[in-house]
């Protein structure tokens, strides 16, 4: 039996609108092994959510299409599965944290009740056996199991997302993907409530998937990390290779732009330009109109990824003999 929890070989998302075709997500190809945590980092429009919605099969269709690829989950092409299928895989063997817990929980129902759907939905069990695992759910992210008939207005934004991790986490499932979880929670909450992701993770046995922009969470939780620009992995690898043998341009200026508390820095370095327009994307690296070591081959072609070590792949012309000897 093959580690590999889920397998994504050339996942192409589009967005069809008036204005012309945007392209999300391009030729992405990712892994994720049983048991481990997976960042995916990049910043803001670079197509996180949508690989993360392409997985989950809930891109808006029109305007979204899943143009091609396979997303191999525990060895079978889940872009195979009919509506009806999807619906039994979701919530039960995949689960999704979304941003804002805010807009997950239906205001006018319980928060019991809607753990307890999950559960009703996806487990034959009575409505007094969902009931108490409901109230088992809210115990275990550290809500009293007596609040399980109050409402989500009753509660705080961290309480809130412990809800929503409740609900999601409730049919213990195989895979968790987490998009920007503690976007909308301050810094303390932020901590407790990625410190009790991470605990129940490890406790339940779950992969995770968690998207994100900020280095300094994928440090603490994960265990690989893949970079997404502009709809494509430019570098992927363990946490020690990103981190200690940076390679991508983009990657290192994302690390430049953040404050190092050992040096004394007047100001940080801020990547030059902005992503390119997804509807008008060059058929040549997208990076090189930003890239401070572009050549002129660069905007030629649009290099594969190339393995510089075991398991650390970067997609930039200056490693295309990396790995040759």
């Amino acid at each position: 039996m093959s580690d590999k929890l889920i397998e994504i070989n050339n996942l192409t998302i589009h967005y069809l609108v008036h204005s012309g075709t945007v392209k999300a997500v391009n030729n992405l190809c990712l892994e994720l092994i049983k048991g481990e945590t997976l960042g995916l980092v990049g910043e803001t429009g670079a197509g996180k959510t949508t690989t993360a919605l392409g997985i989950m099969r809930l891109i808006p269709d029109p305007p979204g299409k899943i143009m091609s690829g396979e997303i191999i989950f525990n060895g079978e092409n889940l872009l195979n599965k009919t509506k009806n299928e999807m619906k039994k895989i979701r919530g039960n063997q995949i689960s999704m944290i979304f941003q804002d817990p805010m807009t997950s929980l239906n205001p006018v129902i319980t928060v019991g009740e809607q753990i307890m759907e999950v559960i009703s939905l996806h487990s034959k069990v009575s409505k007094l056996e969902a009931k108490l695992k409901a109230q088992e759910m809210l115990e275990l992210v550290g809500i009293p199991g007596e609040r399980y008939n109050e409402y989500p207005h009753q509660f705080s934004g961290g309480m809130k997302q412990r809800v929503v991790i409740a609900i999601s986490l409730a049919c213990n499932p195989m895979l968790l993907i987490a998009d920007e979880p503690t976007t909308a929670l301050d810094v303390t909450i932020q901590a407790q409530v990625l410190d009790l992701m991470t605990k129940l993770k490890k406790e339940l046995n779950t992969s995770m998937l968690l998207i994100t922009h900020d280095l300094g969470v994928v440090a603490e939780i994960c265990d690989r990390v893949a970079v997404i620009y502009a709809g494509e992995i430019v570098e992927s690898g363990s946490l020690k290779d990103i981190f200690e043998s940076t390679r991508h341009p983009y990657t290192k200026g994302l690390f430049n732009s953040i404050p190092d508390l050992d040096e004394e820095t007047h100001r940080l370095k801020p990547i030059t330009g902005l992503m390119p327009d997804p509807s008008k994307l060059p058929p040549y690296c997208t990076f090189s109109l930003r890239c401070p070591d572009k050549t002129d081959e660069c905007q030629k072609v649009n290099p594969d990824l190339f393995q510089v070590t075991e398991g650390h792949k970067v997609r930039c012309l200056l490693y295309k003999n990396a790995g040759k000897g």
